[in-house]
């Protein structure tokens, strides 16, 4: 046997265990991001508290992981890329046994708080599988499988969390999610190798404390902003208004450390590429225009009477949320391995244009008719979460500078969150202001309309993306 055809099954074996370590990751993290989504309720009854308090304990989760996603993925190119996923995965677990053990609502938020750190799993793992991987058409297949993850585990998330909570409790389903953690943890350290590109630069921590407070603050501001769907208050609008003022002097003071640093987080000249702020302009408003709809506005109108159809919350997941996430999880890989062949820019725009067709299906069949309905989100299911959330991801990788590969990655998980924030802040607050019509079903018509505006702005942001020519076939 050739040395050439043992070097190859060599690096077929290296690829192959580290997708077993980087998938058990995915799958940890995915799990513990979705699966107390079924349990909220049981949460609320068993610790005590209102809904409103849980809801809030999976957004402090939620900012977290955004927040450190901003940071973590430039650390681990200077401090090594195995150990920061080792030590995620490590206060995944830790967050985990606080909250399964929590006697209130307050230790939950500890808990959830210290999971969040979890937050850039995905875009790491993709980081890691980059460097292993030199041939873009393997790349993009298990790029594409990776990603898959990030919407969901094919539906089962919510059927396991919903299983836990309803038969063992809510405490349950968060020491799964300490099995998970552990399982990860152990496979990580065994099969993955580590890497470290930037080894020896040194850390901009002024520079990660000001964009981490610019974040954190609109982020937080996203939040209250959203209370003023339900109910106006002085105090909220004050309060929302000054965090969006912290957060424009937060970057503000980013950009000016940025030009001064001797070793900056990014330097300010990658800022005003459009490798750069093309694809997180178009994250942010692909999140806006389509997550609330999908993940609010389509299961509150199938499950209301009037002027739903009046399904129930365990009917309505089997037909609108698992085949959308199934579809998604599905088609998550095919896509990947088309983006190096027909170029991750056009397999976006696919993806965009058949989410506009999806919105629209929804909208003018959709709403009067429930199989319609259905036809749509599982449209959406193939064209948004298993076409553009894959792309989005991948190019956050494949347009990272050189010099620097956590950057944008990071960036753009925190252009998800964002995104996700504007939606649940912009979509309901339509519905509650075109409710004063009289006419529940134009309102609804109404705010998928404005998800499809803003969806059309996305695809058109999306015309400015370069191509990312090194992660391309090129015969």
């Amino acid at each position: 046997m050739t040395t050439a055809v043992l070097d190859t099954k060599s690096t077929r074996s290296n690829v192959t265990a580290l997708m077993v370590a980087l998938l058990a990751a995915c799958v940890a993290f995915q799990l513990n991001a979705s699966m107390l989504s079924p349990a909220l309720v049981t949460m609320g009854n068993e610790l005590h508290t209102d809904q409103a308090a849980i809801g809030l304990s999976q957004t402090w989760f939620f900012t977290a992981a955004a927040l450190f996603s901003l940071f973590l993925p430039r650390l681990s190119d200077i401090v090594g890329r195995k150990k920061i996923l080792l030590g995620m995965m490590l206060m995944m677990a830790v967050g985990s046994v606080i909250a399964a053990l929590a006697p209130d609502v307050t230790w939950l938020f500890v808990g959830r708080i210290i999971q969040g750190v979890s937050g850039p799993t995905v875009p790491l793992c993709l980081i890691m599988l980059r460097s292993a991987v030199s041939n873009p058409r393997q790349y993009g297949a298990l790029m594409g499988l990776i990603t898959a993850f990030n919407g969901g585990v094919a539906g089962i998330d919510s059927f396991v969390g919903g299983y836990f909570a309803e038969n063992f409790g809510f405490r349950s389903i968060f020491w799964l999610m300490v099995v998970l953690a552990l399982a990860a943890t152990v496979l990580i350290a065994i099969l993955a190798r580590e890497s470290k590109p930037a080894a020896g630069t040194t850390m901009d921590w002024l520079g990660v404390f000001f964009i981490v407070v610019a974040v954190g603050a609109l982020l937080t501001a996203l939040n209250e902003g959203s209370k003023l769907a339900t109910a106006f208050s002085a105090s909220t609008l004050l309060l929302a208004v000054g965090l969006i003022a912290v957060a424009g002097a937060a970057f503000f003071a980013f950009w000016t450390v940025e030009k001064r640093a001797k070793a900056p987080m990014v330097e300010t000249k990658h800022l005003r590429q459009r490798s750069t702020w093309a694809p997180l302009l178009t994250t942010t408003l692909t999140m806006t225009g389509i997550f609330a709809v999908i993940n609010g506005i389509v299961p509150a109108y199938v499950q209301a009477a009037d002027p739903g159809f009046g399904v129930g919350p365990t009917e309505m997941s089997l037909i609108i949320l698992t085949p959308y996430a199934l579809l998604g999880w599905l088609f998550g890989p095919i896509t990947g391995r088309l983006a190096p062949v027909l170029g991750y820019t056009k397999v976006l725009r696919i993806g965009l244009l058949g989410s506009l067709a999806a919105l629209l299906i929804i909208a003018f069949l959709g709403l009067n008719n429930l199989p319609m309905m259905i036809v749509g989100t599982a449209l959406l299911g193939i064209m948004y979460a298993g076409t553009v959330n894959i792309m989005l991801n991948g190019l956050g990788v494949v347009l990272s500078p050189h010099g620097n590969p956590g950057f944008l990655p990071g960036m753009n998980a925190g252009a998800f969150n964002l995104g996700a924030g504007l939606s649940f802040l912009i979509l309901p607050a339509v519905l509650v202001a075109t409710s004063s019509m009289g006419d529940a079903k134009a309102s609804y018509l109404t705010v998928v309309l404005v998800g499809l505006a803003i969806t059309t702005a996305a695809f058109a942001a999306s015309l400015l993306i370069p191509k990312p020519v090194d992660a391309e076939v090129t015969e």
